[in-house]
């Protein structure tokens, strides 16, 4: 078996300058959170919200991209081809077919793989609006133009937990507290406050 030298050293300084070029993982798994609470009361399930957090985070997979060369500006790089619209269906339903394939008949029906979609979509739209890094590559395979939204108020985060205990961590989740937990649990009373009248009508 062929060793690494140990005299090589790897750098990953560009790397983790990339990594923080994003929202949260808290802010990313509190919008699928309230993705299902608002719209998919019924599908509430410990399996379909830990899978929707997943979904919800999975786009950040493509940092991997960097331990192989392939640079930040590339499609197949951060943000690229798995921010897209086509990559959160593709996903989502993919997800979706392995939780119906694994849970018992007749208990998972097509609105959890909407959820499990939307839950995925929502991490770019969520990264367009963060003021740092690129955009991201939401058109793709169409576009590889990577786009932010006008308003960009979130604070790109650190990746690693340490990271967070700074003080740069502490402005990122009041960040995320602000434009993406006062919104989702407003999003979520006034949507159950619906739920909740319609079921007693």
């Amino acid at each position: 078996m062929k060793r690494l030298n140990p005299n090589v050293r790897l750098d990953f300084s560009r790397t983790r300058r990339y990594f923080a070029a994003m929202a949260s993982i808290f802010g990313h798994v509190a919008a699928s959170t309230a993705l299902g609470y608002s719209f998919f009361p019924k599908q509430i399930r410990r399996t379909t919200l830990l899978l929707a957090g997943f979904c919800a985070f999975a786009p950040d997979l493509d940092v991997l991209a960097f331990r192989y060369g392939i640079p930040y500006e590339s499609q197949w790089g951060h943000r690229g081809w798995t921010h897209s619209i086509v990559f959160a269906i593709v996903f989502g339903a993919l997800m979706y077919l392995l939780l119906k394939l694994l849970s018992p008949k007749n208990t998972v029906n097509y609105k959890a793989g909407i959820w499990l979609i939307l839950s995925t979509l929502s991490h770019p739209l969520l990264d367009m609006m963060t003021n740092g890094g690129r955009g991201c590559a939401l058109w793709w395979p169409f576009s590889t133009e990577r786009i932010f939204f006008p308003l960009r108020p979130i604070l790109v985060s650190p990746m690693s937990i340490g990271g967070f205990i700074g003080e740069w961590g502490m402005r990122v989740l009041m960040s995320e507290l602000f434009w993406i937990g006062v919104p989702a649990v407003v999003m979520v009373l006034v949507c159950r406050g619906r739920f909740d009248r319609t079921t007693s009508e």
